[in-house]
């Protein structure tokens, strides 16, 4: 008689980088013999993969823990498993304040759990946090948890960057590169799958290759994507401005499946202040690049995040900052508070801004790109650009939603779609007729 395999619920939290480590897992689950259900309570066995990298996301990763913990009393849930950056950060407060966690795991040992699950590898024991590093080789039988037609790409694990506040370096360690064979396989597979959108994403996508020797590493890897037959979109995020060479812009610019979007975090523009945040930048290199980016790739999208509140950071540095936003017109931007994180450099710093200050900077940013993203968006009424065709509003179940080359999943805005009866995943030609702060409206190009 065949016993019923145990079933497993995720609760992935946090960044896309995130994501890929959940979504893996369950794949070497799977074929394992485990059965994935999206229902917790349902679950004999429960996996929470933290985020610890902003106290907003400490606190959301507790909570969740804390939720799941209720399923051991009132579902079926058997165990309880907390992976991820959280665990790495905290592993003895979590295992004293939450007695329920049967088993902790950090960032580097994901492919543990199989292992864990069938009794085959200490199980009686509850920290592995400190045990040696394990990685998963490949991601071939990776469960993708996004919609069908897009999917993160992970090439790289770590950072070697030294930001002043930030505690990934010190979770995940220094950068390491996955080979180019084995994210083109992923990515083949990918397409198989029916992704027509890749999204590359790792703590730093420009420094990609470095360690592997590789000073053309990320381009070498564009340009092998680029033949993966079924992908047509390939999305560059995280792009960090110390190594975001001229030849590295050419290359976005000639491939034509590589969208002309970059995603480059900032974090702030004077001079003072990025040498405070331990950045390598300076704003004359930032403009440099800017300059560059927009001459050698016409049309080209940009996103970066800044961080405001930042300790030392004086009324003349945020003027600064919101002077720089409103000149240089990026077309998506993200604004973090800043948070005082344990263990990173600026925790020490004594030149700390009042919380509510860093806040108040953050929406005055955030009310000057409004302004900004509208105009723009309304110098494109009347442009034709293809779209990614998303499917319905999961709200109303009316709209038909899409996303245009500009536009990366999650963070930015969407289309409206208007008298569109295409299919989720295709790719259509679409002319632009309204816009919003954040969202545009259009409708299929008649291609008769």
């Amino acid at each position: 008689m065949n016993k019923t395999p145990k079933k497993i619920g995720m609760v992935s939290l946090g960044c896309p980088k995130n994501l890929v480590d959940s979504e893996a897992v369950l794949g070497d689950l799977k074929i394992s013999g485990y059965e994935v259900t999206p229902d917790e309570s349902q679950a004999d066995v429960i996996i929470v993969n933290t985020c610890g990298f902003l106290q907003s996301a400490v606190k959301e990763s507790i909570d969740t823990i804390l939720e799941m913990a209720g399923h051991k009393s009132t579902g079926r849930c058997q165990q309880l498993i907390v992976t991820g950056c959280l665990a790495e950060r905290n592993p003895d407060e979590l295992l004293k304040e939450i007695p329920e966690i049967d088993h902790l795991l950090g960032t580097k040992q994901y492919p543990m759990l199989k292992h864990l699950l069938n009794g085959s590898e200490q199980s009686k024991q509850r920290n592995h946090v400190n045990e040696p590093a394990q990685y998963f080789e490949n991601y071939d039988a990776r469960a993708v948890t996004t919609p069908f037609y897009s999917a993160y790409v992970k090439i790289a694990e770590g950072c070697s960057n030294k930001c002043a506040f930030c505690i990934i370096p010190k979770l995940r360690g220094p950068i390491q590169s996955r080979p180019v064979e084995s994210i083109v396989d992923e990515a083949k597979q990918l397409a198989e799958r029916g992704v027509r959108e890749i999204n590359l994403v790792s703590q730093d996508t420009t420094l990609y290759g470095y360690d592997l020797g590789m000073k053309r590493g990320l381009i070498q890897l564009l340009e092998q994507l680029a033949e993966v037959e079924g992908v047509d979109w390939i999305r560059l995020f995280y792009n960090y401005p110390t190594v975001l060479t001229t030849e590295l812009m050419d290359a976005v610019q000639s491939i034509d499946k590589v969208v002309k979007y970059i995603d480059v975090p900032l974090q702030h523009t004077h001079n003072f202040m990025l040498k405070h945040m331990k950045r390598q930048e300076t704003e004359a290199g930032v403009r440099q690049m800017i300059d560059q980016l927009r001459q050698r790739i016409p049309g080209v999208a940009l996103r970066t995040t800044f961080i405001t509140g930042f300790p030392g950071e004086t009324e003349e540095h945020f003027q600064h900052l919101l002077d720089f936003v409103k000149e240089v017109e990026f077309d998506h931007v993200g604004v973090f508070a800043y948070s005082d994180e344990p263990g990173t450099a600026a925790f020490d710093y004594a030149d700390k801004v009042a919380p509510e200050v860093g806040e108040a900077r953050r929406d005055e940013v955030m009310a000057a790109q409004r302004d900004i993203v509208l105009r723009k968006n309304q110098e494109r009424v009347g442009q034709t650009h293809p779209a990614l065709v998303e499917g319905l509003d999961t709200e109303d179940g009316i709209l038909m939603l899409g996303r245009l080359p500009f536009q990366g999943p999650d963070v930015d805005g969407q289309v409206i779609l208007e008298q569109c009866d295409a299919e989720p995943g295709d790719i259509i030609p679409v002319r632009i007729t309204g816009a919003f702060e954040y969202d545009l409206v259009a409708s299929p190009e008649d291609t008769n």
